[in-house]
């Protein structure tokens, strides 16, 4: 498959910084759920929707894989 005809797969800056984003609330969720701290449980999980949300915000800002703002790398 050539490089144009891939859809990315998700190499774009609005990609990783939504799945940096959700990672660590994960992390956190994850760690707050074992200490049995459901309130940081809920703001982990309201920090997981954020991070969706910023990586759509950056897609349509221009971040995305198909965005101007966007310059693939050459393998």
């Amino acid at each position: 498959m050539s490089i144009e005809s891939e859809p990315g797969h998700g190499h774009s800056p609005a990609a990783w910084t939504a799945v940096v984003i959700m990672l660590v609330a994960f992390t956190i969720g994850t760690v707050a759920f074992v200490l049995d701290q459901a309130w940081l449980v809920w703001a982990a999980a309201g920090l997981f929707v954020l991070g969706a949300i910023v990586g759509w915000i950056m897609a349509k800002a221009g971040y995305g894989v198909n965005g101007p703002k966007y310059a693939a790398k050459e393998h």
